[in-house]
């Protein structure tokens, strides 16, 4: 009687392996999400006006509406389950080198879940296809909320401190320090791609329209009794110009990008000429929840802590490693703001030989 034969071994599944085009320093391709956003719509201007950068894709549900001359536009939604092979499928066939995930929101919204899909679920299908497609750099924006507002910070934040945002009760500030989390995971976890991630403090400017534009549009503004914090901005072309260097060099790890000098709130107030409107502490947070259910104020309750306590972020990591120094002080911030016109801060610098 023949011996049984030996079932045959299957041949182990070789993992697919990713042809990547070689890197050209002067042929770069870089994809943008969230490229209808300010942060994204200018930063594909100044790139399609490089020519080291061959070809920009703008990602976002909403095509940017200024002229486009070397910039391919795929509306993708990036919280649909589909999203990280769409992306994917569409980095590996035009070549992409670097990423910029800028599709966050600038203010809070009444539609949490769906800001926690954009933010945290997007994000990871971002991650996903940068995985897939081994891309060289990643940029992303965060915002200096995430450290968060507490009697304990120190004068000045470093990015090294912890993110106390992953505990708050705001859903806004919650989503951003999740994000870095899974950011910080991706780096882990993928060596070879260099990672940056840019934390900005509000910004202000006579175009960008977000949280802090419309605070400080109302002519009457809320303080906290017994509350006067220092508060600090960065303008919108120093935040444009920190995304520029981010992409044209490489700079792993994070970078608090803000303007030079801070302000108490009050002095704030005064200089933009608004009408402080005192509130006992007390009665602060069941006004502001009202006000926020029925929709009449747009600022959520749990931002009333940003006008009690420190949240102000230390710049000098950006400028000793990137070389970025801010154009606009805080009081040129609040000026431009204002449209009070007076000397261009970008101007002066270069006319000093600063810049």
């Amino acid at each position: 009687m023949a011996a049984p034969k030996k079932p045959r071994k299957e041949a182990p599944k070789k993992k697919a392996i990713v042809q990547k085009k070689p890197f050209d320093p002067e042929q770069r391709v870089v994809a943008i999400t969230g490229a209808y956003s300010y942060m994204g719509a200018e930063l594909i201007k100044r790139l399609e006006r490089d020519r080291r950068y061959y070809k920009l894709l703008a990602v976002d549900v909403r095509k940017p509406t200024f002229p486009m001359s070397k910039t391919q536009f795929h509306k993708i939604d990036l919280t649909l389950p589909t999203a990280d092979a769409d992306l994917a499928a569409i980095w590996k066939r035009e070549g992409v080198d670097t990423v910029v995930h800028a599709a966050f929101l600038s203010s809070p919204t009444h539609a949490a879940a769906w800001a926690h899909e954009l933010e945290s679920i997007g994000t990871m299908h971002v991650l996903n296809a940068c995985a897939e497609t081994q891309v060289r750099k990643l940029v992303v924006w965060s915002q200096t909320v995430v450290y968060g507002a507490h009697p304990l910070n120190p004068n000045f934040i470093s990015e090294d401190h912890p993110l106390r945002g992953e505990a708050s009760r705001s859903r806004f500030v919650k989503d951003k320090a999740e994000v870095e989390k899974q950011i910080r995971r991706f780096r882990a976890e993928n060596s070879d791609t260099m990672v940056t991630t840019l934390r900005t403090a509000a910004t202000l400017g006579p175009t960008i329209r977000n949280f802090a534009t419309r605070f400080f549009s109302r002519p009457v503004a809320p303080t906290l009794m017994g509350y006067d914090p220092l508060m600090q901005f960065v303008h919108e072309r120093d935040v444009t110009e920190a995304f520029v260097q981010a992409v044209d060099a490489d700079f792993p790890g994070e970078f608090n990008v803000v303007g030079d000098g801070v302000l108490p709130y009050s002095t704030i107030l005064a200089m933009m000429g608004k009408v402080p409107l005192p509130i006992p502490h007390f009665l602060a947070h069941p006004i502001s929840r009202a006000l926020w259910a029925t929709q009449i104020f747009d600022s959520p309750p749990n931002f009333l802590d940003f006008l009690r306590f420190l949240c102000v972020a230390d710049g000098e990591k950006a400028k000793r490693v990137m070389g970025f120094h801010p154009h606009y002080d805080i009081k040129a911030i609040i000026n431009d703001f204002l449209g009070v016109h007076l000397q261009d801060p970008v101007t002066l610098k270069v006319q000093e030989g600063v810049a």
